[in-house]
């Protein structure tokens, strides 16, 4: 009794102290400017942006995007003008960006208020000082250029600039709870079984007044439905402008509910904050009750059992949009793995939103949350985006170092309280560089790993994409937690390694929509390994969706979702075979008589920059029958606020970057103003179809007098790049029929001249293949190989499934060589040979450019 009779008391005198708003936090999207390019004196007050584009946020550089492999490099500033009241200038204002890649340097009435380096991890900047009663001015001075010191240095994704995910202006007290300043555990939950835990909570305090502040912290927390299941608090001194920790730790929660994928339930967590007896501020978080362990010979538990994920790698762009997506287009992408039966998302390969991740908390989602260390195949030149994961200049090293811990914490501290967040994974492939960083690397890692233990004790380390290098320089071994990608699965060197371990990527399936109704297993179909493994914690699909490579549509288009959204047939297997969901009937062809247009939603989506809609155009007959002719197709505004990527109007044509295909299309709308938008379908020769969409949360559209988007007409991007040819092969897959132990596959392209393939000497059909993992105009094949090689067959292929063998192959001083004149667009090589008790290959090689994307 005495315990509720506190509660009432607590929840009064609360009510009675918030006569308005403690802290308010407002999107930040609406009516900025944009200038692509750099502009002198842009950060002052009086500067003109009255020629600069009209736009919101996210926003990207690459506007409208389908998928190309170049992308503008350089520069952008963004402005805006807000307003503020006396009140305002005596509260703390900050604005909060979730993710601008990857500098920003921010400017707040011609004054430089911060900046950030990192283009995946969020960051906030006090404007306080710098703000006037009235009208103010943000200019925010952005760029993409490649640095030699930020991370990532590589990759195969694409590196648009721009304020790609939301901004938000909050406005709190001077004495306040800092950025992402909660921490939440609940250190007794194992060893009570789950059956109870204390919470503890470690709350980070602000003081930016010029007085003393008399402080008293008080936390409670909620079950789902809103009722205090415990609570503590605490007091504190604080000096003018200083900041303090209070770790706070509740009494025993008794019977909680356990967060998992079968039950995803949260707890909320509420801060208040007073000085005396008056309420400062206030925060909360969600979090959940749960337990993991990893154990390197039965795989992973959750809550005390042993469970086997499946898991699905997912980059964050789509198409027209680019990486500026909506954080309701981010929670339909978790969705949508879900819907599959997916249990598991690995971030790749690079700290997701908070909308993302909360989606995943939400959906029951086991979430690998990955820093940007990340490397790739290509070139190893600086300058580019596929430069060596680590400098490979000296005087980079310090600098890159710090900016690669620096990132890891911000996603660590942004990320921490989700309970969907099951390990923080360290990189990617970091293997990809040149030969004498791998001390770099090395040395790199294990200071993560270790900042990682200390930030959160509570999860594990992992190395991701640890699949190289093999022998004494391997990587796997370093954090707790190891993730093998593609042929990774099948080294012996990895078969039940002494550490816990998941197959972090297979499949790697080439297709367009609708693709073929089968799984994409990949490396994991070669020795049945998709069944699992005891001792293996769960395995990911590579990959979720359809993305923009820098390699183009070679890697781009391995998902088992297309890049507009629309699931391939193989999204449906997987449906079928987790969740026992027969799938839908396929399209025909018939004869078209309709194209109709539906809305994921059409009531009370938000028009601020954090909500749209996705709308779907179906080809069908006239019984309604959904039939596979692809003609041309345009959705047009025809009243009301909002806007595609190309403006007020879309078309998708199969002979185009914008698809119709399978007789269906799709795109995302989003709007900034309230009002009821009418989106007509028209297609020549056939009936046309409408939808209306009711948008809120913004000042009205008026017909006629609000200014809409202009037209922005889509070209694709192209870089004409010099006639230098690359190489490819070193440090990608290698599958082969047997091997001698300590002469596995992938020492046939390791770039080590003396280790080498050998296979047993019993082996009726010696071979070895080759994948460079990317789409390649091969001019040259050369085989470095020595002893007893008779009948060497070589043959390339673009799918792993048709095969052309060429007859023409020379030999030479040390192995082989096959010139292709004109160039041949690959992705294989294999070769085959008699059988021999000598066979070795040092290295296999590919020369070339990337492939060109096929013209639509």
């Amino acid at each position: 009794m005495r315990w509720r009779f506190f509660v009432a008391f607590q929840l009064l005198f609360f009510s009675t102290c918030m006569a308005g708003p403690i802290r308010t936090e407002e999107p930040f999207n609406r009516e900025w400017r944009f200038l692509l390019g750099d502009a002198s004196g842009a950060e002052l007050d009086g500067y003109n942006d009255s020629a600069w584009q009209r736009v919101g946020l996210p926003h990207t550089f690459s506007l409208p995007y389908f998928g190309s492999k170049d992308f503008y490099t350089g520069y952008g500033w963004y402005r805006k003008r807000f307003a503020l009241t006396r009140k305002d200038l005596k509260r703390n204002v900050s604005i909060e960006f979730d993710g601008v890649f990857q500098q920003a340097e921010v400017f707040v009435n011609g004054h430089r208020a911060g900046g950030h380096v990192g283009g995946y991890t969020g960051f906030t900047i006090d404007i306080t000082p710098y703000i006037i009663f009235g009208d103010n001015v943000i200019a925010v001075r952005v760029n993409n250029l490649w640095q030699p010191t930020v991370a990532p240095r590589g990759g195969e994704h694409t590196f648009s600039g721009g304020i790609y995910r939301g901004v938000r202006l909050v406005k709190k007290s001077p004495v306040h709870v800092a950025w992402n300043g909660l921490f939440v555990t609940t250190p007794d939950l194992e060893q009570n079984g789950g059956k109870s835990s204390a919470v503890n909570v470690t709350v980070e305090l602000v003081n930016t007044s010029a007085s003393l502040a008399d402080m008293r912290v008080v936390v409670a927390v909620e079950d789902s439905i809103g009722r205090i299941v415990a609570e503590a608090g605490s007091t504190r001194k604080m000096a003018a402008r200083s900041a303090d920790i209070v770790t706070l730790t509740t009494p025993q929660v008794e019977s909680p509910m356990l967060w998992s994928p079968q039950t995803p339930d949260l707890y909320r967590l509420k801060v208040r904050l007073y000085d005396g007896k008056k309420l400062c501020d206030e925060a909360s978080v969600d979090f959940g009750f749960r337990w993991f362990r990893w154990d390197k010979d039965h795989g992973f538990f959750l809550n005390g059992s042993r469970y086997f994920f499946h898991g699905a790698n997912v980059h964050q762009d789509h198409a027209g949009w680019g990486d500026a997506v909506t954080e309701e287009a981010a929670r339909r992408d978790v969705r949508m793995i879900r819907e599959a039966g997916f249990d598991m998302i690995r971030g790749s390969h690079y700290p997701h939103s908070p909308a993302f991740v909360d989606e995943c908390d939400r959906q029951g989602i086991l979430f690998w949350s990955e820093a940007p260390f990340w490397g790739t195949a290509g070139e190893k030149r600086d300058g580019s985006w596929t430069a060596g994961a680590y400098p490979g200049k000296p005087e980079h090293e310090a600098a890159f170092e710090e900016n690669a811990l620096q990132q890891l914490e911000e996603m660590i501290r942004i990320h921490r309280n989700h309970p969907s967040v099951f390990v923080w994974s360290m990189c990617n492939e970091p293997f990809f560089t040149e030969g004498h960083t791998l001390k770099g690397v090395h040395r790199l890692l294990a200071r993560m790993v270790e900042r990682t233990h200390q930030l959160d004790p509570t999860r594990k380390a992992a190395i991701g994409g640890a699949q190289r290098p093999l022998g004494q320089d391997r990587i796997d071994l370093i954090g707790d937690v190891a993730g093998y990608n593609g042929d990774g699965a099948n080294i012996a060197d990895f078969q039940h390694p002494d550490v816990p371990n998941v197959v972090s990527e297979y499949g790697s399936t080439f297709a367009d929509r609708p693709g073929r109704y089968i799984p994409g297993w990949g490396d994991l179909g070669r020795d049945e390994g998709w069944r699992g493994r005891e001792w293996r914690a769960g395995q990911a699909i590579w990959c979720g969706f359809d993305h923009g490579s820098i390699f183009g549509e070679a890697m781009g288009k391995l998902g088992i979702v297309d890049y507009f959204r629309i699931p391939k047939r193989s999204w449906y297997w997987y449906r079928n075979e987790y969740r026992h969901i027969v799938p839908p009937q396929w399209p025909a062809e018939g004869t078209p008589a309709r194209v109709v247009v539906t809305a994921t939603r059409t009531d009370g989506v938000r028009a601020d920059g954090t909500d749209d809609v996705q709308l779907t155009v179906t080809i069908v007959d006239a019984a309604g029958r959904h039939v596979t002719d692809s003609p041309d197709v345009t959705l047009r505004i025809v009243s009301g606020p909002g806007e595609f990527p190309t403006g007020r109007s879309i078309t998708f044509s199969s002979k185009s970057d914008i698809r119709i295909l399978d007789g269906q299309a799709a795109m995302t709308l989003r709007a900034y103003e309230s009002g009821i938008t009418v989106v007509e379908a028209v297609s020549d020769g056939l009936q046309p179809s409408t939808v209306s969409i009711r948008f809120t949360d913004a000042p009205a559209y008026k017909e006629g007098r609000t200014p809409v988007v202009d037209a922005r007409p889509y070209v694709r991007y192209v870089v004409q790049t010099g006639g230098n040819m690359q190489k490819f092969g070193q440090d990608n897959p290698v599958f082969v029929s047997t091997s001698v132990s300590g002469h596995a596959a992938g020492l046939a392209a390791d770039g080590k001249g003396d280790t080498y393939w050998q296979p047993l000497s019993g082996d009726a059909r010696p071979m070895i293949t080759l994948d460079t993992e990317r789409g390649v105009r091969a001019a040259e094949i050369r085989v470095k190989a020595g002893g007893d090689i008779r009948d060497l067959r070589m043959e390339l292929s673009d799918d792993n499934e048709r095969w052309t063998l060429y007859d023409n192959v020379e030999t030479t001083a040390g192995g082989y060589r096959l010139k292709l004149s004109p160039a041949v667009n690959m992705r294989y090589v294999r070769l085959t040979f008699a059988p021999s008790d000598d066979i070795r290959v040092y290295e296999m090689e590919v020369r070339g450019r990337i492939a060109t994307d096929s013209a639509k």
